[in-house]
């Protein structure tokens, strides 16, 4: 990869170059010059654009695709470019298929279904075989064959045994544990929040509680156990503070927050689209000033698109009986946007990518480029055009949004849109 970026504004705090407009030439995937009005004397492929930005490559904590089992959702071949479309240059991969991904055999195969993409795909192994929360994957094969973490999918572990056993168990390989903040006798068949907008529209509710309790838990249990533990999409205020206070007593915890959790509340059902039926459920407008008050202050650690494609099927039908989830590639740097600054944004789409194993190489000459390409402040409303996606389930389409991207240099392959 051989390329002349011009007149690029470099977003990098740990870069010697941060907040400055440069030039940067890049020899087979090593930055060799940053620095104004270079030559190019060898006609290096020029990327000149209108507001061009550039930071470390994106990374995307909690990404369903399909495949295998459920193609006709998405594959991940295309789902790998529709990440790199999307600004990201790394995604950690759920383990939402069928078969679920539990043994070291399926993280092979997904693996070799990504060597050649400019994308890293990092696999997330179930934590419990078959994520039926009842016993132990194989996690130490998984994580030899490149299993990043073990997470049984928007699956909570309602036996605590089987979560102190797997912290203590994972702590021996450093594995990362992750544990989806749900406590299932509360939520039941909750559809969306249960606050005033689930009693109006007549639809069951899913309380803040019901997540509440499953944080303070493993929270809990982190501290008696020790070991890694990471918090997907939390969406609850007391959610928050109670992270916060663990990070006070030094636990090894981390969180992230669906970007959609931040720009919607409940009150965006009274319509029942169907494409607003997420889990967790939106919440109230005081969840989310405290999710991104959370961010700010850095007890959030990452944000995530939590891409989930749906059939057209599956979400056309009445809202108890549509499954959540909604596609959010493609939408997710221009709805953070609307909601915090770029410097935030940015902090918050690359600080994860330590934690799921990945090396972050600052933008300083001599070190690889792994980057992301973008304008932060183009304005347009989001529509079909803009889903690259096999499924159409998007819950931003019709809104405006702010931010462009414009693609990614990553793993020597170049992206643009």
């Amino acid at each position: 990869m051989n390329i002349l970026i011009k007149s690029a504004k470099i977003i990098d705090p740990k870069s010697d170059f941060h907040n400055t407009t440069q030039d940067l030439l890049i020899e087979k995937g090593v930055i060799s010059s940053i620095g104004s009005n270079l030559k190019n004397p060898n006609n290096f492929k020029e990327i000149k654009l209108k507001n061009l930005h550039i930071s470390q490559g994106w990374f995307d904590s909690g990404v369903s695709f399909g495949e295998p089992g459920y193609e006709e959702r998405e594959t991940i071949e295309n789902g790998l470019i529709t990440a790199a479309r999307s600004g990201f240059t790394s995604i950690a991969l759920n383990a939402n298929t069928n078969p679920i991904i539990d043994t070291n055999a399926d993280v092979a195969f997904v693996l070799s279904k990504a060597s050649n993409s400019p994308v890293t795909l990092l696999p997330l192994g179930a934590l419990t075989r078959s994520s039926k929360g009842e016993e132990l994957a194989e996690l130490f094969d998984m994580k030899t064959a490149g299993a990043v973490a073990f997470y049984d999918y928007k699956a909570p572990v309602t036996n605590p045994n089987v979560m102190k056993i797997a912290l203590q168990y994972a702590s021996n390989f450093n594995g990362l544990v992750c544990s989806f903040p749900q406590e299932s006798r509360i939520s039941r068949n909750g559809v969306m929040n249960e606050h005033i907008s689930s009693t109006r529209l007549g639809l069951k509710g899913n309380p803040a509680l019901a997540e509440e309790l499953q944080v303070a838990r493993d929270l809990f249990l982190l501290e008696y156990t020790g070991g890694k533990l990471h918090i997907p999409t939390i969406s609850a205020a007391k959610s928050v503070a109670l992270i916060k206070d663990a990070k006070t007593k030094k636990l090894d915890v981390t969180c992230s927050v669906a970007i959609h959790n931040l720009c919607f509340t409940d009150e965006a059902l009274t319509d029942f689209n169907t494409n607003f039926k997420v889990l967790p459920p939106l919440r109230t407008q005081a969840d989310v000033q405290a999710l991104i008050e959370g961010l700010k202050d850095g007890t959030i650690d990452m944000v995530t698109t939590d891409h989930t494609p749906i059939d057209v099927e599956e979400k056309k039908v009445e809202f108890d009986h549509a499954n959540y989830g909604t596609i959010g590639l493609e939408s997710g740097f221009g709805a953070l946007r609307t909601v915090l600054t770029t410097k935030t944004c940015i902090e918050v789409l690359t600080k994860g990518k330590t934690r799921f194993g990945l090396e972050s190489w600052p933008i300083n000459i001599g070190n690889p480029l792994n980057a992301t390409l973008f304008d932060p402040d183009e304005n347009y409303t989001f529509s079909l055009k803009d889903i690259k996606s096999k499924s159409k389930n998007a819950i931003f389409e019709g809104f405006p949004l702010k931010g462009k991207v414009y693609g990614i240099l990553s793993n020597r392959k170049i992206v643009l849109n």
